[in-house]
């Protein structure tokens, strides 16, 4: 991972009662508001952060994968979705599945995703940032200021806006 990004964790990591104030914030907002300046800062972020430069979230959080994920994956791979699910996924504490072991299986050389055109939905979304309702994902949301460098970003500009 890129010390840049090594930073803006620990800078987040260092401030959890700034993070809270954060999400007070953005769950006091007019509905929609908070999309907005979220989906914003998001874009904002992503100009500067790549994400073949850290994958944090590939070496450090398990996805949970939906029945058509398992499906789609498992005929990517050739195997029956059965067999896919023995050689790779556990069910975890909240009954879903994820992978047996992180960093995950699938993630290769340089970053790169081995099966990118068809992971879990849960990675086409991460780190949800871009999605619809972000009030109602703030508790995802609280986990991954501390995983992923642009969520970090985002909720830092957010903190640092308000003192303005």
């Amino acid at each position: 991972m890129k010390s840049e990004y090594k930073t803006l964790l620990e800078q987040v990591n260092k401030q959890p009662k700034a993070i809270k104030k954060a999400l007070n914030t953005i769950r006091e907002m007019r509905k929609g508001h908070a999309d907005s300046l979220i989906h914003a800062l998001h874009e904002q972020a992503f100009e500067h952060i790549n994400c073949l430069e850290c994958a944090n979230c590939c070496t450090t959080t398990g996805p949970l994968l939906t029945g058509k994920d398992i499906d789609r994956i498992a005929k990517h791979l050739k195997l029956k979705p059965n067999q896919f699910i023995n050689d790779y996924l556990r069910i975890d504490e909240d009954n879903d599945y994820v992978f047996k072991t992180m960093p995950c299986t699938f993630l290769g050389m340089y970053n790169y995703c081995s099966i990118y055109e068809v992971r879990p939905k849960a990675c086409r979304e991460y780190p949800h940032t871009d999605r619809v309702n972000q009030q109602g994902i703030l508790s995802i949301t609280r986990k991954n200021i501390t995983l992923c460098p642009a969520v970090a970003k985002i909720f830092i500009e957010i903190e640092t806006s308000k003192k303005s």
